[in-house]
């Protein structure tokens, strides 16, 4: 079977239009189903309404790919603009604290846990309270304007609201049968394919100070316009041997600061979906932000700064890059 990804891409004039992506280069799915009776549900479409009847259209993407209309315009990559995949989703979704590694380091440089234990004491309780936390506990799980959505190439406007703007690298679940109460067993068949995020973050602007009892603000730390950056492809759950055993690196103006693995998640995919669609109803084209791994810049203490440049990439699903401005 060719592999093969999805996208939304622009070109001149800058019309959008959904494509497929083999190679690196990349072909507008209407030029591909042009003359093909067969295939005028992919004419004059998007991957939003292609993924929302998901079960009926991958099939006749797979012949597309390997035998592709002659004549038809492949771009570079380099000749035309990368927008989000999904351009846009219904709903976001995002699990919190699901790496083993970066939620322990969390608790040891905020120095949270019983009074007298030191760093290695500290570790070895943050490590048995998620072991404990594994076999009892459930994903924690919260929601994201589709608003914050920006393409991977986009700048990363820093809001004036935030002095601690941080990085959160993350694989991406999309969503492509939608369900209520969805079993285990039956969650992987719901998916589409995967694509990637970065959760970004204002770290001074989670917990609420004005009332503690409130805890946590999502949507002022996260909900921020360019806060959740995704792309640039949609590729399809067939092309993915293991979304469990998939490589994350993430660097900040050539430093590399996120560099593990997808098989550090607490909660695996199944899971998660399985716990959202217990409490809400999944929708074609959701998108569910499964947790970021270890190396966060509340980790380093250093944060986002004007003249950044992020690079990210997940591995089999391509790389992402933003330069950060001040607005």
């Amino acid at each position: 079977m060719k592999h093969y990804a999805l996208g939304t891409f622009s070109g001149q004039p800058g019309q959008r239009f959904a494509g497929l992506v083999i190679d690196h280069r990349v072909a507008a799915l209407n030029d591909l189903a042009q003359d093909n009776p067969a295939l005028q549900v992919l004419r004059n479409t998007s991957i939003l309404a292609l993924l929302d009847q998901w079960d009926d259209v991958r099939p006749l993407l797979d012949p597309i790919a390997r035998a592709p209309r002659p004549g038809v315009r492949w771009f570079t990559l380099e000749e035309v603009r990368t927008h989000p995949p999904v351009d846009l989703p219904r709903q976001v979704f995002c699990t919190g604290a699901n790496y083993r590694k970066h939620v322990v380091d969390l608790t040891v440089d905020s120095k949270v846990g019983p009074e007298g234990l030191d760093e290695a004491g500290l570790r070895a309780w943050a490590e048995d309270m998620m072991d404990a936390r594994v076999a009892n506990g459930e994903p924690y799980v919260f929601t994201k304007p589709v608003s914050a959505i920006s393409g991977p190439f986009d700048d990363l406007i820093l809001p004036h609201t935030t002095t601690k703007p941080d990085w959160e690298l993350e694989l991406a679940v999309v969503i492509g049968r939608g369900g209520y109460q969805i079993p285990v067993e039956q969650a992987m068949s719901h998916v589409a394919g995967f694509t990637i995020v970065n959760d970004i973050s204002a770290r001074d602007l989670i917990p609420r100070t004005d009332y503690k009892m409130l805890g946590t603000d999502w949507l002022r730390s996260k909900g921020q316009p360019g806060f959740l950056p995704m792309g640039p492809y949609l590729v399809p759950r067939q092309f993915v041997t293991d979304p469990h055993k998939l490589a994350l690196r993430l660097s900040v103006s050539g430093q590399v600061m996120q560099d593990e693995s997808t098989a550090d998640m607490l909660f695996g995919i199944e899971r998660q979906i399985e716990y959202i669609s217990r409490y809400s109803r999944l929708l074609p084209v959701d998108i569910i932000c499964t947790g970021s791994p270890a190396g966060n810049g509340t980790h380093y203490n250093r944060f986002l700064r004007e003249g950044d440049v992020m690079e990210a990439s997940i591995e089999g699903l391509g790389a992402q890059r933003q330069r950060c401005v001040q607005p």
